[in-house]
């Protein structure tokens, strides 16, 4: 509970993201393009921060464009799957997909989809694990849509890995999502980063977004 608590002291930090730059550091996108996917009821505007910083590091990347997320559409991944072979052909470089919580797996589906124009699927504080009703946001997710977490509109399996590189960033302390539910099991990720912090600390804080980057330089390091 106290961890749930927390996560209003954190949410300033999403309406601010428009107002803030992002911090320097070594540059190791090579113009990859990078789709960023937000989380449930967020929009473009909380991705702000880590798309700048994405920018800063020489990728390209895109919001989603699709106005509020809030929930699993079927019309919303054709569109995606649409735009991933877009940025494919004007890059001539495979697209990184990076979602926060609701948002990674939208990008877990997509990167089943389109593996062929995928380079790497990062996820943020997403569920795709486990018991989909062991996360504080199961309720609000049903309320708002008309399926259940146990059916959404997409056959894909959330928690298969999908069949490019992937990296599972949980937190310990994420009053959200369960941290094993945002983990993943053995084999459900090729990698993991634990990063302690609220769940809408994870996408907003320049500190986090650092972290995440630098597991996603390692990433690539490790398969030059």
């Amino acid at each position: 509970m106290r961890n749930t608590l927390r996560e209003g002291l954190a949410i300033p930090r999403v309406l601010l993201n428009p107002f803030r730059l992002p911090k320097s550091g070594k540059a190791f996108g090579l113009g990859r393009a990078a789709l960023v996917i937000p989380g449930l009821t967020t929009g473009d505007i909380s991705t702000t921060l880590l798309r700048r910083t994405l920018r800063q590091r020489g990728f390209l990347p895109e919001g989603w464009r699709q106005g509020i997320n809030i929930g699993a559409d079927a019309a919303k991944l054709k569109k995606l799957e649409t735009r991933i072979a877009q940025m494919r052909r004007e890059t001539g470089k495979k697209v990184v997909l990076i979602g926060w919580s609701l948002g990674g797996l939208y990008a877990r589906v997509l990167a089943h989809r389109c593996a062929e124009d995928v380079d790497m699927v990062v996820t943020v504080a997403s569920p795709f694990s486990g018991d989909r009703h062991a996360n504080r946001a199961w309720k609000l997710y049903e309320a708002i849509n008309d399926h259940t977490v146990d059916n959404p509109p997409f056959p894909e399996l959330v928690s298969a890995k999908p069949p490019v590189p992937t990296i599972a960033v949980w937190s310990a302390t994420d009053g959200i999502v369960s941290p094993q539910s945002s983990r993943g099991k053995e084999g459900e990720a090729d990698h993991t980063l634990r990063i302690d912090a609220p769940h809408f600390t994870l996408g907003t804080s320049s500190t986090c977004i650092d972290k995440i980057l630098a597991k996603m330089a390692e990433v690539d390091a490790a398969r030059e």
